[in-house]
C-alpha cells in the first residue's frame, strides 16, 4: 500500500485536458482501502476544517480507531454544508461506541447537525451520502427509512455526474444503491451487483459487493 501512495503523490496530469482537476488521492486511497496510506497523507498535510472532517470521516471505518472521535470540533466552527453533514456523520460514529445511556442524546447532535446541512444546501454530495447512511442505519423508532435512504444515493449518484466532490468516488453511490436494494429486498439486486463486479470495481468496494456488512 506504500507504493500505491508514492504512485497516487507522483502520478502525473498529462493524460488529462487542460483544467482537469488532479487526481483525487484520498478518493483512491479509501477506494482501495489502504488506511496507512491515509493516515500518512492525512500526518503530512496543512488541513482545513473540511479536510480535517473528511479525513475522519473516511479513517474511521477503516480502522474503528476513536482518536478519530475524540476532541471534534465545534459547530460553530463550521461554514459549509459540508462541514455540518461530516461533523454529522462523527457525531453518529459517536453515538455507535457510546454507552446505551449516551446513544440519544449524539443521535440527536447528529441529527441537528444534518438537519443544518440540509438547510445549506440539501444537494451538497456528503449531505446526500450521509443522509442516506443515516436513513438506512438509524433504528426504526428513529426514523429508519431505506426507501428515503435509496432516494438520497441515486440523487447522489446524479449529482456527482455534474458536481464531484473530494474524496467520492462516482462508484461509491452504485454500492450504496445496489446496497440498499439489497436491504429492499428487491428482485434485481443480484444483476446490479454483476454489473457493477464486472466494472473491476476497487477493493474496498469489490469486498463490500462480495461481503456486505
Amino acid at each position: 500500500m506504500a507504493l500505491l501512495l508514492t504512485l497516487l503523490l507522483a502520478m502525473p496530469l498529462s493524460d488529462d485536458p487542460p483544467g482537469s482537476p488532479p487526481p483525487d488521492t484520498l478518493a483512491a486511497l479509501y477506494a482501495h482501502n489502504d488506511p496507512d496510506g491515509l493516515e500518512q497523507l492525512h500526518a503530512r498535510a496543512t488541513l482545513s476544517l473540511s479536510d480535517e472532517l473528511l479525513y475522519r470521516y473516511r479513517l474511521y471505518p477503516l480502522t474503528l480507531d476513536t482518536q478519530y472521535l475524540d476532541d471534534l470540533p465545534d459547530e460553530s466552527d463550521c461554514q459549509t454544508a459540508r462541514d455540518f453533514a461530516l461533523l454529522s456523520a462523527l457525531w453518529a460514529y459517536r453515538a455507535g461506541e457510546a454507552p446505551p445511556w449516551k446513544m440519544p442524546f449524539y443521535g440527536m447532535r447528529s441529527d441537528a447537525l444534518l438537519d443544518r446541512a440540509r438547510a445549506l444546501d440539501p444537494d451538497e454530495p456528503y449531505v446526500l451520502l450521509i443522509a442516506g447512511q443515516s436513513l438506512l442505519y438509524r433504528p426504526g423508532i428513529f426514523g429508519r427509512s431505506p426507501e428515503q435512504a435509496l432516494e438520497h444515493f441515486e440523487r447522489l449518484r446524479d449529482v456527482l455526474r455534474t458536481h464531484p466532490a473530494p474524496g467520492l468516488s462516482s462508484f461509491e453511490p452504485e454500492v450504496w444503491v445496489w446496497y440498499t436494494l439489497r436491504t429492499l429486498d428487491r428482485p434485481h439486486t443480484d444483476r446490479v451487483r454483476n454489473r457493477l463486479l464486472a466494472q473491476n470495481p476497487p477493493p474496498l468496494f469489490r469486498q463490500f459487493l462480495l461481503d456486505p456488512p
